[in-house]
């Protein structure tokens, strides 16, 4: 099971996968000039959102169709200062999104 997590420390923010950086994979879509965000829906929110997604799934075409909504779902909620999601969490709600069930 992978493990991710986000720090705030200051104005800096990491996002992690079984403490190594996360990829936010630009080159499927670049979102944020300014990096990874969670907590509201913007462009950094989304940026997590990709990359949590395109980690787990593995799926480039799947990535893109729905990040957004992963975005919507989860990232936007997160707490401030730290968070984790398992991969059985980002599977339930990823499964949901494609389901259409959300």
């Amino acid at each position: 099971m992978k493990i991710y997590q986000g720090i705030r420390e200051g104005y800096a923010v990491t996002v992690t996968v079984n403490g190594r950086f996360l990829n936010p994979r630009l080159d499927l879509w670049n979102h944020s000039p300014t990096g990874f965000e969670w907590g509201y829906g913007g462009s950094g929110p989304a940026e997590v959102a990709l990359g949590v997604l395109a980690d787990h799934l593995g799926k480039d075409d799947e990535v893109i169709v729905l990040h957004q909504d992963f975005k919507q779902k989860v990232i936007t909620g997160l707490p401030h200062r730290n968070w984790t999601l398992t991969t059985e969490q980002i599977q339930t709600t990823s499964s949901a999104l494609r389901a259409g069930s959300t």
